[in-house]
C-alpha cells in the first residue's frame, strides 16, 4: 500500500464511507458479514480470509510470488508463502522422475532400451 500511497497522495477513497472518510474496520467485518448471510454463505469470512484467497488464487493462476508479495505489500516473502499455503498449483506440477522414467519404458516397450537410473544402466 505504500507503495500506491507515497507516490501519489490520494486525497478522495474508491468507495467513500460515510463524509468521504474510509470505512472504519468494524464497518467493513459487519458489511461483509450480512453480505454473506445474504448469499446463504456458512462459513465465518472475514476480510482477511478473502486476502488469502486472492493470494492463492493469484498463485493458482501463475502470478509468481514475488509479485504477491509486492501486491500484499509484505517485506519477506515467508509471509507471503503463509498465504499461499492452500495452493496446490505446484504440487500438481511436479513430475515423478520415476513416472516419467517408466512412462517412457512403457510407451516403447516393444523396442529394447537401456534406462539410466543412478548413473548406472540396466
Amino acid at each position: 500500500m505504500l507503495n500506491y500511497r507515497e507516490p501519489y497522495a490520494p486525497t478522495h477513497y474508491l468507495i467513500p464511507g460515510r463524509d468521504g472518510q474510509k470505512y472504519s474496520a468494524g464497518s467493513i467485518r459487519a458489511f461483509l458479514k450480512k453480505e454473506c448471510t445474504r448469499a446463504g454463505i456458512l462459513k465465518a469470512v472475514t476480510p482477511h480470509t478473502l486476502r488469502h484467497r486472492y493470494a492463492t488464487h493469484m498463485m493458482d493462476h501463475g502470478v509468481a510470488l514475488r509479485h504477491i508479495q509486492e501486491l500484499l505489500d509484505h517485506a519477506k516473502p515467508e509471509t507471503t508463502m503463509i498465504y499461499t499455503h492452500g495452493s496446490q498449483r505446484d504440487l500438481l506440477d511436479v513430475a515423478n522422475p520415476l513416472d516419467v522414467t517408466l512412462s517412457r519404458i512403457s510407451k516403447n516397450a516393444n523396442e529394447h532400451q537401456k534406462v539410466l537410473i543412478s548413473r548406472r544402466k540396466l
